[in-house]
């Protein structure tokens, strides 16, 4: 493929430009074009990071392998996303919008996929289940087998099952085999295990990692209606027959407006499979209302009931999905929650994924949850870092607790492996070494990533200002890492009019990419030019970040697909607000929000705008795109705003106010992390998202990456550089706590001073 063959000629240009063309395309575009397969796996997050080809690297020794799943259960009801149905008439199978629709009646807990089905003679049916690759879940165990669960609902013979094959997503297919030949006895109206051992399936795919489709496909011509369902599909090992070891207990039931918090001791027996949980509403009739991976120690029951009371207890399930004894009984009550409340609430969950979630041996932010359980993102620590002190400071911990968390967090950066100062994107948690995910080339030292995580150290650093033994050690590391930093190295040239993102240890300057505003990076030269130790020259600020040289407004035009702030400054207004700075409509709104988390936008002025007016500016133009909603989709309005970076029903892609960028995905941090810039309106979309979506939006760590209403879709994922600036921009707009704190540093005014006066 071509863009293999620039990749590895390290000529990046035209490569660059066709991610970004790819990125920044529609979806209809970028699905259809030979392209997209690339597109796919790219993660737009900064914009700067687009060239960065998802190349996933080998696995670390200890990162956990987990089983390759096509279908738990369906976070959204109706029908399911990732999957594909069709037939030729005469023979029919039920659809909604050409997916497999989910049933909630039947289940092994949760839901199912209802296969309805009628075969009939020169007529035929198929349904595909879709492999849904996760972030960082790429590291499964070794399969030897495909495993489902199937429940019989009709009057219906082994011989007028289904046949079954597996296939890539959209190439080879094995040969198709009957269900029938794997089960002894069928048995209507009870669920049976089919296990079918994956060589059976011949002339299929080479290996169980490329296995990305399951197809169910008519076999017989009796001409009846048949009902199925179908549940918990996936690729596991030769199962041993150890039992789970452990005794289910729950630690805690925490009723909030619509839903009950559970938490438990962290499980550490391998042999659990999933944590059942089952709810009551008499404490004596119990049902099973979810399931939990046996990585997260909590569940979030949204019942969407305000004033109840609930029962629940928990138990294990092992491989075989035999079931523990039940822990004892607790019980919770909802309640109605002022907007005070509810901010906590928010708050609060959002927390929890740095607190609970965090990488065990640093302490620091995983990527997603779930994905990687060791791979530590750097610039989500950062944000994580500030979550961390507001919710200290909500007592939500300890002080003691944060110090304990803190001195583990700064020994563990010390020692990490570094680069003339600066971290890389990722970091294995076990050793403090770089991980390079996005390919070879993304194995040195990242000044963007860097840059997000120091404006959580220098604000901890300022926090932690009590004369004990303690705190003065964290302080003290905090500004070893700060002044061992080498920004001006990164300028590459010492007459280079900018800095530049990335540098190999072995390839050096290879990616070759300046930072270049107007995005979100912004703090890149803030912190460069207020390094004690190395800094950069201010003039860097304006030919660099605000260039207006003919490359910088290139490199504007080429991303924005406009000239409109092609030279930093833009003029323009749109929806009736004026934008001083940024490009076309101000893009997604993540670039008001990372660099601002820390640095108070009330007091950066430059020779352009006052940033706390233009990013309100961005959100507004931002808000009133949604409310007039263009492109029709659903869920829009005054209520449902804010289009920003996420994981998305087809890719890792920033959506901005503008018809082309914009396929219908919605997600919550671009309005919730707006809060400073419009209380009020982040306020309904808050309620909104809670209160009318929460069924399938709120879940452990509070909202879900992303959904679009359009597709029935909402992610699987918590993300850590969206879940923290949900927790921290609400606190800058509640008491301006981490502004306060990050604006102590006098090496930060003296930059501001600095680009002030130019």
């Amino acid at each position: 493929m071509q863009q293999r063959k620039v990749v590895k000629d390290g000529n990046l240009d035209s490569f660059v430009k066709e991610i970004y063309k790819c990125v920044r395309s529609p979806k209809s575009e970028v699905r259809s074009s030979s392209f997209g397969l690339v597109c796919s796996v790219f993660r737009l997050l900064p914009f700067f990071f687009i060239f960065s080809f998802v190349l996933l690297s080998s696995a670390a020794a200890q990162e956990p392998l987990r089983d390759k799943v096509f279908f738990s259960n369906s976070i959204m009801d109706g029908d399911y996303f990732y999957s594909k149905v069709s037939y030729k008439s005469p023979s029919w199978v039920a659809n909604r919008n050409g997916k497999l629709p989910v049933n909630d009646q039947h289940f092994t807990p949760g839901n199912s996929l209802e296969l309805h089905y009628q075969s009939e003679i020169n007529g035929n049916w198929q349904a595909d289940v879709l492999y849904h690759p996760i972030r960082g879940m790429d590291h499964f165990k070794p399969a030897v087998n495909l495993r489902f669960w199937m429940y019989v609902d009709s009057e219906t013979a082994p011989n007028e099952l289904p046949n079954i094959a597996i296939g890539e997503k959209e190439g080879t297919m094995s040969v198709y085999l009957p269900v029938q030949n794997y089960i002894e006895n069928l048995q209507q109206k009870q669920w049976t295990v089919v296990l079918i051992p994956l060589t059976d399936f011949k002339n299929g795919p080479e290996g169980p990692e490329t296995i990305e489709r399951i197809s169910f496909q008519q076999q017989s011509q009796d001409g009846k209606e048949h009902r199925i369902y179908i549940d918990q599909i996936e690729l596991v090992p030769n199962l041993t027959d150890e039992t789970v070891e452990e005794t289910p207990e729950i630690n805690s039931a925490t009723g909030f407006e619509r839903h009950i918090d559970l938490t438990w001791q962290p499980v550490q027996d391998q042999n659990i499979r999933y944590i059942q949980v089952y709810r009551s509403s008499d404490g004596e009739n119990f049902k099973p209302v979810g399931i939990q991976h046996p990585f997260i120690n909590r569940y979030a029951d949204y019942t969407g009931e305000v004033n109840r009371e609930y029962f629940y207890r928990i138990t294990f399930l092992d491989q075989h999905y035999r079931e523990s004894s039940s822990s004892e009984i607790v019980n919770a009550k909802t309640k109605e929650l002022s907007d005070e409340e509810l901010l906590d609430m928010v708050q609060r969950a959002h927390f929890n994924y740095y607190w609970e979630g965090a990488e065990t041996n640093s302490g620091l932010s995983l990527e997603n949850i779930p994905g990687r359980g060791n791979m530590i993102a750097s610039g989500a620590s950062g944000f994580g870092i500030m979550a961390l002190i507001v919710g200290t400071e909500r007592n939500f911990i300890s002080r003691k607790q944060a110090i304990e968390r803190f001195l583990n967090i700064t020994s563990f950066l010390e020692k990490a492996e570094k680069f003339h100062g600066a971290f890389s994107h990722f970091i294995d948690g076990p050793s403090g070494k770089v991980v390079p995910f996005f390919g070879p080339k993304d194995n040195g030292g990242d000044l963007v990533e860097t840059a997000f995580l120091v404006q959580g150290l220098l604000a901890a650093q300022q926090y932690f200002n009590r004369q004990n033994d303690e705190e003065k050690i964290i302080r003290e590391k905090i500004q070893n890492i700060w002044e061992g930093i080498e920004w001006s190295w990164y300028q590459k040239e010492p007459d280079s009019q900018y800095l530049f993102w990335h540098w190999s240890p072995d390839q050096e300057w290879v990616i070759n990419h300046k930072l270049i505003g107007w995005n979100e990076t912004m703090i890149v030269y803030l912190l460069g030019i207020a390094s004690p130790t190395h800094p950069i020259p201010a003039s860097l600020y304006y030919s660099g970040w605000a260039s207006q040289d003919e490359e910088a407004q290139q490199y504007r035009r080429n991303w924005g697909q406009t000239k409109d702030g092609q030279n930093y400054e833009n003029g323009n207004t749109y929806y009736g607000i004026p934008l001083n700075v940024g490009v076309s409509t101000g893009g997604p709104l993540f670039f008001i929000h990372y660099s601002y988390l820390g640095p108070d936008p009330h007091q950066i002025n430059d020779t352009y705008t006052n940033y706390f007016e233009n990013n309100r500016n961005i959100a507004l133009i931002n808000y009133r795109y949604c409310l007039e909603n263009p492109e029709n989709h659903q869920g829009y309005g005054a209520d449902c705003w804010g289009l920003t970076a996420s994981d998305g029903p087809w890719r890792y892609s920033a959506s901005e106010p503008k018809p082309e960028m914009d396929d219908g995905k919605m997600t919550p941090t671009g309005a919730l992390a707006s809060f400073p810039y419009t209380p009020e309106k982040s306020m309904a979309a808050l309620k909104n998202y809670y209160r009318n979506y929460g069924h399938f939006l709120w879940g452990e760590y509070g909202f879900r990456d992303a959904f679009n209403l359009d597709e029935n879709w909402c992610s699987e994922i918590f993300m850590g550089l969206n879940q923290a600036p949900i927790v921290v921009m609400i606190e800058n707009h509640r008491t301006g706590l981490i502004w306060d704190l990050f604006m102590k540093n006098q090496d930060v005014q003296n930059a501001l001073k600095k680009i002030k006066n130019k």
